[in-house]
């Protein structure tokens, strides 16, 4: 049984960074030591939106994320298609699943292969429900090297409720929590106009209210949609809402 204190220190997690930290912590007591959580806001048939966007976290060594995230190999993982299709837990014995029965594309084998040079061979991937169609976020929980698949299904046979449980507690407390990669920081003027604007405010009006000139308001907009790489300044207050960096309690 998971302590209280625990799931409370989860759930009151000031910064993802230290929501993080916890997190990779409970898991390497069920023997994952390698994680990779990834959310998306902006999932369409076709794509899983500008990798800008993501908000995607990891403990695994650079020599990984490098190729599997840099290079885009993320794309053709087959736990990731599981994940896009289905939400839930899943074990990795469906990839010798697929195997046997052909089921992969070469594009995907060519991931499932570069997994094994890594040590990246045994686990489980969650996938967390969503109420939007275009939003979708999902962990990829790695065992330890040298765990097998067959012990890692163990594991999860006496706690899998209990990893379940901190892994959707970690999940929601994300979405709560500021997140944004260097390109996608707002100052903090940025952040004070788009939250007038969210208001309903004018551009005279937020002038006004913050004793600047409205050309320099419109500066600040300007960055500001630049900085998100938005077009408008709906989609600048929208991009921004979500993610977290506008109308927070503390910054």
């Amino acid at each position: 049984m998971i302590p209280a204190e625990e799931l409370n220190a989860l759930i009151t997690a000031p910064s993802i960074e230290l929501l993080w930290d916890m997190h990779t912590r409970h898991m390497g007591r069920y023997g994952f030591d390698r994680l990779i959580y990834g959310f998306t806001r902006y999932l369409t048939r076709h794509s899983l939106g500008d990798p800008d966007d993501f908000v995607l976290l990891s403990n695994h060594d650079s020599a990984y994320t490098d190729r599997f995230i840099g290079d885009g190999l993320y794309f053709n993982a087959p736990m990731v298609r599981w994940a896009l299709e289905n939400d839930g837990a899943r074990s990795w014995s469906l990839l010798q699943d697929m195997i046997e029965i052909g089921a992969l594309t070469e594009d995907e084998r060519k991931v499932v292969e570069f997994n094994r040079s890594m040590d990246v061979v045994a686990g489980y991937s969650i996938s967390f429900k969503s109420v939007s169609s275009r939003a979708k976020g999902a962990i990829a929980l790695t065992a330890r090297a040298g765990m097998t698949q067959a012990e890692v299904d163990e594991v999860w046979a006496d706690h899998g409720e209990d990893i379940l449980l901190l892994n959707n507690l970690t999940h929601l407390r994300i979405m709560t929590l500021p997140y944004t990669g260097p390109a996608r920081a707002l100052t903090d003027r940025q952040r004070e106009v788009l939250e007038w604007v969210g208001d309903g405010k004018t551009v005279q009006d937020i002038a006004l209210l913050m004793g600047l000139t409205p050309p320099t308001v419109e500066k600040h907009l300007r960055l500001a949609r630049k900085a998100l790489s938005v077009e408008t300044t709906a989609q600048a207050v929208l991009k921004a809402a979500f993610q977290n960096q506008i109308f927070v309690v503390e910054r």
